[in-house]
């Protein structure tokens, strides 16, 4: 018996709601020379990446990359960043995931930032699944979904074809 599993956004409604997002960090850092785009590795990163792109494209805008490791089974272990403190200091910086579950990733992610000065902190998901047990929200997110705790959202960002699945 195979799983049962729906496609909730097919490519071309991904890279919408991307374009969309990408947007809306734009109109929230228009006096802003620079941004930094954490993105939570993996599927956080590889979003952050393509919202790079598109800002770059629409803005006069900075946009700088910021890899974040957490370990997602284990969140409250040290947390690294591709970039040094100094580097996002005092800057607008875009904490970035990919699903936005229970919002434990993500609130361990804002946790470490809050030890350095931000001149602006907001977070940005692709599917906000509303089932938050911290008191973590998405600023900018492609959808929201109101799922089963027994289902699974996947986002694959990689390939010619990305998509969201419900499983």
């Amino acid at each position: 018996m195979t799983a049962k599993h729906n496609v909730i956004l097919n490519h071309n409604e991904i890279n919408h709601k991307i374009r969309r997002i990408a947007f809306q960090i734009y109109e929230s850092n228009v006096d802003e020379n620079e941004v930094v785009l954490a993105g939570i590795d993996k599927n956080g990163y590889l979003l952050a990446k393509k919202l790079k792109t598109i800002l770059k494209n629409i803005s006069n805008i900075d946009p700088v990359l910021c890899k974040v490791t957490i370990d997602k089974s284990h969140p409250w272990e040290p947390i690294s960043t591709s970039l040094s403190k100094d580097s996002y200091a005092n800057k607008s910086l875009v904490l970035i995931d990919d699903v936005l579950n229970s919002g434990t990733t993500l609130i361990y992610g804002v946790k470490h930032f809050l030890d350095v000065p931000l001149k602006q902190f907001k977070t940005a998901v692709l599917v906000n699944r509303n089932h938050k047990k911290y008191p973590v929200k998405a600023d900018f997110k492609g959808i929201s979904l109101s799922t089963s705790l027994h289902e699974h959202v996947e986002v694959v960002l990689e390939g010619k074809n990305y998509e969201v699945v419900l499983e």
